[in-house]
């Protein structure tokens, strides 16, 4: 193998690779700390005094990844779609 026939194989299979271990961390983490209070679940209030819940989280310290959002709203896709077409043919 040539070193520009390295790079290209490199070049090509990095992202893949990336890409299938985000998703399978996806799968078998859905959850990441939430990045607004740190996985505690309260926030300072405006000036600081008082705490409160954390919104973005609903006090549980953790949220839903990006990537699972995705996996979740592709399979609500493929369930209407694979119902829909199972309707079709049970109309006939």
């Amino acid at each position: 193998m040539t070193l520009t026939t390295l790079l290209t194989i490199t070049i090509i299979l990095a992202p893949i690779l990336i890409t299938l271990g985000y998703l399978h961390t996806c799968y078998n983490r859905p959850f990441k700390h939430c990045g607004r209070c740190e996985g505690t679940g309260r926030i300072r209030s405006a000036f600081g005094l008082s705490m409160r819940e954390c919104p973005p989280c609903e006090s549980t310290g953790r949220r839903l990844r990006t990537g699972r959002h995705l996996l979740n709203y592709a399979r609500r896709i493929r369930k209407a779609y694979v119902s829909a077409r199972g309707r079709e043919f049970r109309g006939r």
